[in-house]
């Protein structure tokens, strides 16, 4: 999400005459045009970059381009993206859920369509007429299929729009397109239509998410539940609805998106002029009253000033410009843009910032106001300097925060209008470190992989639709010549994914009618509003070095702000500076990590169920810096546990003995682990004997390799991470693994589906099966091995009936058919009781596998005192457990999040049947057991299930 813009000279509304937009002029009136001519003057600041270097570049983008691109359509189209690191593509569904970023994904090849005016972009037109060919032919818009309606809009509406625009324009130059009659076009408007319901609001603020078949229509849509929505999801649908509606004549998507923009303008707080960046959509209600320029609320701004110039309304500018005026009171706090509460706008609200602000610098070109987005700008480029790329969050001393780059385009987008706005050749020279950069670090043979963390340099198995469609797009225009370029961008403005719009649509079928409404709100201060072009000596004092007297102090801002040289009680021991503990490092048995909680003031209560509540009182941290640390590994224990509440919830696994005495009837609830092999995929499970593996915690090689080699490995929780103890049994032969809770007593009955996550790097090596076991469960194992030493036991995804467990094996008939015996039995009991007794056998050594209770981890505010996770989901090893709804009982199979949930006690009345009637089919070769012998077995089955019935398992 990105883009900002109005074509390749930095063109954007900062002033300029509305009547010269209504007359259908291009980007004259503009304050990044006026500047051009001070291009020259500002070019002392900085070495020229020679034409042969600039144009050398431009090729290194083309060539980066083809990489990305190729590998895209070679390897993963129709999916929607590409998966670099695996070579494949992502389909929604067969994939790992990723929580909300999937919602982008809606199996309509989202990467071509993301792309297509990119190709045109940089003069690949070939290509481009085959891509769209390809949409043409094969996208379908009318999938069972929940996605958001934010994503859908910029990137599929918008790029249908895009290629369509450029489509168009290809056709009247008569080389290229000759074939095309608006089929794109004609997709963007069934896609429109689509969107449509999302909007029955009594607001008029759209929901988030929409089935592209279904709409809202319940149940079939699968969503419609939602109650909040995100400023900028509401507030980024005008640029795209409106040029759909100029395009066709068909009003309504404008009169939609503008609805929903003067609900949000009149929604805001009246004393701050600033919004919120969460809001309820029936209500009107904040939900969330923090306000900044990044994440949740940034396009808003962007589109606001954007749509002044498209659609030629002052009344989007004048908004734009109180809002602007607001920011730069209380947000904008030089070189940084910090999050304030709307209501006390003086008080901050964060103390780091998100990566998705560095459009604003860019935004602020198109304004006019050039000395703030050359501060930040710069301030962001140090942080670059310092790590490679952009963490999507970093602290106000510029540590960072969340380690994660996705290859956002924000950066480069600013960067392009900075020098079109300049024509300092320093920008050149940050762009060429992004383009150094991504090569270096980010391209893989496959195409170019996201950061999973920029301190490491370890890749994340993602290439996001929005790389092709504005990284490489604004990378290239940066370094092109206008001759480079085959038609004139200005006459077009970007939108937030950089798709271009032309820019008479301003003339064409205005339907809707521009009644100014801003001022029934507010009177607002007529110096806000610049009606001409800024002065450029106001701008840029007559001053060669102006741009560089800018950045100059800023040089070092980073380096000066890290706090390197402040001593902490670890660095007295002559181990040099150590950065501070991250939640999803932690690991609650490690004790230097316990001690490094104590020193940020964060308590650690154990909790009977295994897992640990953190709380923090700042007053108890060693120093003021230690409690800053405590608070920042809070809020990312809070964000963390939050993240993985979003993730699709795999459903339990079971664990069935079917050794002797067992025979499959003792059937374990067993929680499933994020990485191995996916036991839903393998209906048969693995089975084999178990062995204990040495060491018991299997942190470490293996040293009984003999033992547990073709047998599933018993091992301890704790002491390291759940995927190296995978990888150390698998390394010593073993072909599945147990974990059992070390928490005495725990179980399933009492604690929540527990699932093992990796250690935060690729688990594509570990090949085996893994499962959890709480303690009590995991006696039951332990106890049998030493009753009957040779135990073996069956890992499946749900239990298995006995007749497929033992299907050709040599087993007596009483396993399968229990009221045989007992009907032969000399014994004397009622139908009732002997009815009892067949329901006690089948049920009381089985597992209902449903029992899994969802909690919610209760978000918190750093001004939230005492910060606690209540309780954080954290495991001994780090690892925060997962919890669902319990799965209803009287359901054989009950559907949550995508996943199977089976209740073992109530087995359909076929599955009996079939059961008996495959006993006839089990040969026992003749070897008949007398019936002393039988019975005296039988019997002694009955007291082992009516003990573990008594011990309540």
């Amino acid at each position: 999400m990105s883009g900002a813009g109005c074509g390749g000279e930095g063109g954007g509304p900062g002033c300029g005459s509305s009547a010269a937009w209504r007359a259908g002029w291009s980007l004259v009136a503009t304050a990044a045009l006026c500047l051009v001519s001070s291009a020259s003057v500002l070019a002392a600041g900085a070495a020229p970059m020679s034409k042969e270097e600039k144009q050398r570049l431009g090729n290194q983008v083309l060539e980066m381009f083809d990489h990305a691109y190729g590998n895209y359509m070679e390897h993963a189209y129709p999916a929607d993206e590409l998966m670099p690191l695996t070579c494949r593509g992502r389909v929604r569904g067969q994939e790992p859920s990723r929580g909300d970023v999937d919602d982008a994904l809606g199996k309509f090849s989202l990467t071509l369509i993301d792309t297509l005016d990119t190709l045109v972009v940089l003069n690949k037109t070939k290509e481009f007429e085959e891509a769209v060919r390809k949409v043409v032919r094969d996208v379908n818009l009318d999938n069972d299929i929940v996605v958001s309606v934010f994503e859908t809009n910029i990137r599929v509406l918008g790029g249908l729009l895009g290629g369509h625009s450029v489509a168009i324009m290809l056709k009247e130059k008569g080389e290229h397109m000759q074939w095309y009659n608006d089929e794109l076009l004609q997709m963007a408007k069934q896609l429109g239509y689509k969107l449509l319901p999302a909007f029955n609001t009594t607001s008029g603020l759209p929901y988030p998410r929409i089935n592209l078949k279904f709409g809202m229509r319940k149940p079939e849509a699968r969503t419609g539940t939602e109650t909040d929505t995100c400023t900028a999801c509401a507030g980024t649908l005008i640029l795209e609805f409106a040029a759909l509606s100029r395009f066709t004549g068909t009003s309504v998507f404008e009169e939609y998106a503008r609805k929903a923009l003067d609900f949000l303008w009149e929604k805001r707080q009246r004393s701050s002029n600033l919004v919120g960046v969460t809001i309820n959509i029936h209500t009107g209600d904040w939900v969330r009253k923090d306000s900044g320029v990044g994440a949740g609320i940034d396009s808003y701004y962007e589109y606001l000033l954007k749509a002044y110039v498209l659609l030629g309304d002052d009344s989007f500018l004048e908004r734009f410009n109180t809002h602007y005026d607001a920011i730069m009171r209380y947000i904008s706090q030089p070189p940084l843009l910090l999050d304030v509460h709307i209501h006390k706008p003086m008080l901050n609200a964060r103390t780091w910032m998100d990566s998705l602000l560095a459009f604003f610098p860019g935004l602020q070109v198109l304004k006019g106001d050039i000395r703030p987005a050359i501060e930040t700008h710069e301030m962001l480029y140090q942080v670059i300097k310092k790590h490679n790329f952009l963490p999507e969050a970093f602290t106000t001393d510029f540590r960072v925060h969340w380690a994660q780059h996705p290859l956002r385009p924000e950066f480069a987008e600013s960067t392009y209008f900075l020098y079109k706005a300049t024509g300092d050749p320093y920008y050149l020279e940050v762009g060429k470190t992004l383009i150094e950069n991504l090569n270096k670090y980010a391209r893989v043979p496959c195409g170019f992989a996201a950061m999973k963390d920029v301190r490491t340099g370890s890749h994340e198995d993602r290439m996001d639709s929005f790389f092709l469609a504005e990284m490489f797009k604004y990378l290239y225009l940066l370094f092109a010549d206008k001759e480079d370029i085959i038609f004139d961008i200005e006459d077009y403005i970007f939108t937030t994914e950089a798709h271009l719009l032309p820019l008479w649509l301003s003339t064409t079928n205005q339907t809707v009618s521009k009644k100014n409404t801003t001022t029934e709100y507010t009177e607002l201060d007529d110096s806000n509003f610049d009606w001409t072009c800024p002065n450029t000596q106001i701008l840029f004092p007559n001053d060669p070095m102006y741009a560089q007297s800018i950045r100059e102090p800023l040089k070092n801002v980073v380096d000066k702000s890290c706090p390197r040289g402040v001593v902490r009680v670890e660095e007295s021991f002559g181990s040099g500076p150590k950065p501070p503990l991250r939640a999803r490092d932690f690991m609650a048995s490690n004790p230097e990590h316990l001690e490094i909680l104590k020193k940020m003031g964060v308590s650690l209560i154990h909790l009977k169920d295994g897992r640990v509540q953190l709380v923090q009182h700042a007053i108890q941290a060693a120093s003021s810096l230690d409690a800053e640390d405590g608070l920042r590994f809070m809020q990312e224990m809070i964000e963390l546990s939050s993240q993985q509440q979003k993730e699709q919830q795999l459903p339990p696994r079971a664990v069935q003995i079917v050794s002797h005495p067992f025979f499959g009837r003792v059937v374990l609830t067993a929680g499933p682990a994020q990485f191995g092999m996916d036991l839903s995929k393998h209906k048969s499970g693995t089975r084999g004997f178990v062995a204990s593996s040495k060491p018991y915690n299997g942190c470490s090689e293996i040293t009984n390799p003999e033992v547990v080699m073709g047998k599933i490995a018993l091992m301890q929780r704790g002491q390291c991470m759940f995927a190296e103890k995978a990888r150390n049994i698998q390394k010593a032969g073993a072909i599945g693994g147990i974990v059992i809770d070390d928490n005495e007593g725990s179980s399933s009955d009492t604690a929540p589906l527990f699932q093992m996550a990796g250690d935060g790097k690729n688990t594509d090596d570990i090949t085996i099966p893994m499962l959890f076991l709480f303690n009590k469960e995991g006696n039951i194992i332990l106890d049998a091995i030493k009753e009957y030493e040779e135990v073996e036991v069956l890992l499946s995804d749900k239990a298995k009936d006995r007749a497929t467990i033992f299907k050709g094996k040599m087993i007596p008939n009483y396993i399968f058919d229990s009221n045989l015996e007992v009907e032969n039995m000399e014994q004397k009991s009622s139908e009732n009781d002997s009815e009892n007794q067949k329901s006690e056998k089948t049920t009381s050594g089985s597992r209902d596998l449903s029992s899994v209770r969802q909690e919610s981890v209760a978000e918190s505010s750093p001004g939230s005192p005492p910060e606690s996770v209540s309780p954080a989901d954290v495991d001994s090893a780090g690892i925060l457990s997962s919890k669902e709804d319990s799965c209803p009982t009287e359901n054989h199979e009950t559907t949550i999040h995508d996943s199977e949930c089976t209740a073992l006690d109530n087995q359909p009345q076929e599955q009996s049947e079939t059961e008996e009637e495959s006993s006839p089919n089990v040969s026992w070769d003749n070897k008949v057991q007398p019936m002393e012998s039988i019975l005296a077995d039988w019997n002694e089955d009955i007291e082992a299930f009516e003990m573990m019935e008594k011990d309540e398992l």
